[in-house]
This record gives C-alpha cells, structure tokens and sequence, in this order.
C-alpha cells in the first residue's frame, strides 16, 4: 500500500507512490513543484502515515500552506515539519513507514563535494528499502552539477519533471515522468495548468 497521487489526470499516470520507493520532483522556477510535495505530505496524512516534512522555508509559512490547502482541521496530527540549513544525513529523520518529503533538497545540500551527495542518495535509498518509508525530494533543476544529476537520476525510483516554456499566448505549463518505479514512463509532454490552488492536468492536450 503506497500513499495516492490525489491530483486528478496524474492519477491516471501514476495513481501511487509504492512503499519503500525514492522519487525526485523537479523543477526550475516553478512553484508546482512544491504545491505537488505538499499534496503528497496531506494524502499521506490523511492515511494517517507518519510523515517528517523537512524545508528550507519558514516552518510557520510552510505550516500555513498545509493549512489552507489540507481541508480539514487535524491534518497536523503525525506530521513533524522541520526547517533546515542544510543536510549531510537522512537517518535523523525517523518515518518507518511513513513520508519523508524534503523541499527542496538541492538547496539544503549545495555545499555538499560530489561523492558526498552520491553517497547521501545511496543512504537515502537504504533508508527507503529497509523501513518500507517513501522519500521524496524536491530538486532545483540546474543546482546539482551534471554528474550528480544523472547519479540521482540513476537510483531514484521515479523522477517527474514539471517545466515551463513561454508560447504565443503566453506561458505553457508541461510534466514528464522519464523514469517510474513499476518500469513505466511518459515520453511525452502532459500538458498541466496551475493557478496557486490546484494542479490541472490535461491528458488530451499535446505540447510539442
């Protein structure tokens, strides 16, 4: 039993996230990307799954998010949000079982010497498959050098790419899923609308 995908179309996709799986979101400058984390941390709590919610933002700002967007009143309950610098070890952090949702990870680890970051990933993935936990780390596209990039890449389970590019009318709003843990993916661009409250995908639109 993994924690559900509750956004409707990308559900269609990807309906969960597996026990025990290690998943990437990425992005450049786009807040999707951490609206989708914190989507993922209100499902899971409302599963009632432990979950440890770690940023790099204020504690009490990313609180208030979960808030307005959680819909109901005890959604605090088995949720430990945690404001960090920064990140050199994951087994800290104690969610057997349960989420762990780092936003975004690529900040709290910018100081950290390429072998050092590959070895965190490995000790993440460990983390994953010995206590059954789900981690899922939001990453800034362009802030990891490109071998780190494609180490990520190489032992995350899934990856999901939200990106953006300016049209003829405006912005265009695109995921992709190069990479899923059950050996699916999505080789092409599922067009997505974001308006601050909600993510809209759109399976019939087709961005080239």
């Amino acid at each position: 039993m993994g924690i559900p995908v509750e956004i409707p179309g990308l559900n269609t996709l990807i309906p969960e996230i597996s026990d025990g799986r290690l998943v990437l979101v990425e992005s450049g400058a786009d807040p999707a990307k951490s609206f989708f984390v914190r989507r993922v941390v209100l499902s899971a709590l409302a599963a009632h799954r432990p979950v440890t919610f770690v940023t790099s933002r204020d504690r009490d700002e990313v609180r208030h998010l979960l808030q307005r967007e959680g819909g109901h009143p005890d959604w605090e309950e088995g949720a430990d949000i945690r404001e960090e610098d920064s990140i050199e070890d994951v087994q800290r952090f104690d969610s057997a079982g349960g989420l762990i949702a780092i936003d975004s990870f690529s900040y709290l680890t910018v100081g950290l010497p390429g072998p050092d970051l590959a070895r965190l990933f490995r000790s993440v993935r460990d983390l994953c498959r010995r206590d059954h936990t789900i981690v899922v780390l939001a990453t800034d596209r362009g802030m990891f050098e490109p071998r780190a990039e494609a180490v990520a890449a190489h032992l995350a389970d899934g990856v999901i790419q939200f990106h953006a590019k300016e049209g003829p009318e405006g912005l265009i709003r695109y995921l992709r899923i190069p990479k899923w843990s059950d050996g699916r993916f999505v080789d092409r661009n599922v067009y997505y609308d974001f308006d601050g409250k909600r993510i809209a995908v759109d399976l019939r639109s087709r961005v080239l």
